[in-house]
């Protein structure tokens, strides 16, 4: 085990939908934790079935006998089923660091129904970490320690980029990466609708814009210059790119995308229950 936390010998996951699955997945690949290392809880006995057959972990259906003496407990289930959660494992694991994925639901009301003193960070990932590619901002609370947060970046990174915020910051994650993935998918049906009117091959035409993006997204990285940039070196005066640009901007399109980034913000506020602009 080339685990870089060795004080770590035991984490639970509440939950075990597929970002838990995700998560159990990459930290076992990594090399972070040993299958008995790792126990995941859920109201589905088949599914627990399935992924102990799948992965070698361990399974259990009380969610408080499974916290007992962990190490890190992370909480990955809806939103709405948080309260009834935290109130059963009030008092539970008062040593765990307790790490949450449930959008919406803050460090402060957390750590007022775990007890005083838990040590809480709260996580935004995103659907690509289902294929060890997502993109993550991990808030720490109050208590919660460097090493903390450390590790938290350490399980995180097993499927992908974290990077660290503020809790106020997490909306704007959501906004930005949490509801991102939608934004290139919208992208690409378009793409593939304009394919199909010009009566170009389905098949083909999916590989050719798939590969665009991913292309697109690596070119961006690697040469780590801004997009503005890297968009004017393929968009000669009176060319195709050209063409094209301009027929976005006469849409509106780029308006229309930051307007939808930024309700997204706004959203992720009011379910939150903050103020506007938070």
């Amino acid at each position: 085990m080339n685990s870089a936390h060795p004080s770590v010998s035991s984490l639970v996951f509440l939950g075990a939908g597929n970002m838990a699955e995700a998560l159990c997945r990459g930290i076992l690949s990594a090399g972070l934790l040993p299958p008995e290392a790792i126990t995941l809880t859920d109201v589905r006995a088949e599914r627990l079935e399935a992924l102990a057959q799948i992965y070698g972990v361990r399974t259990a259906m009380d969610n408080r006998a499974a916290v007992t003496g962990a190490d890190v407990v992370m909480l990955c289930v809806k939103p709405q089923q948080m309260p009834e959660l935290l109130a059963e494992l009030q008092g539970a694991a008062p040593r765990a660091l307790w790490i949450s994925i449930a959008a919406g639901v803050t460090l402060s009301t957390m750590e007022a129904r775990l007890g005083e003193g838990s040590r809480m960070v709260r996580v935004m990932p995103n659907t690509p970490a289902l294929v060890r590619e997502g993109a993550a901002g991990i808030a720490p609370g109050a208590r919660a320690t460097q090493e903390d947060l450390a590790l938290a970046m350490s399980l995180f990174a097993c499927v992908g980029d974290c990077v660290e915020v503020t809790e106020p910051e997490l909306h704007a994650v959501t906004a930005l990466s949490g509801s991102g993935p939608a934004y290139v998918f919208v992208l690409v049906e378009a793409m593939l609708a304009a394919a199909g009117e010009m009566g170009f091959a389905a098949e083909a035409a999916r590989a050719l814009v798939l590969q665009t993006v991913r292309g697109a997204a690596v070119l961006l990285q690697e040469t780590g210059e801004p997009p503005e940039v890297l968009r004017a070196r393929v968009t000669s005066k009176g060319g195709t790119t050209a063409a094209a640009v301009a027929a976005f901007e006469a849409a509106g399109v780029p308006g229309a995308l930051r307007a939808g980034v930024l309700a997204a913000a706004r959203r992720s506020a009011e379910l939150a229950g903050d103020t506007p602009g938070a």
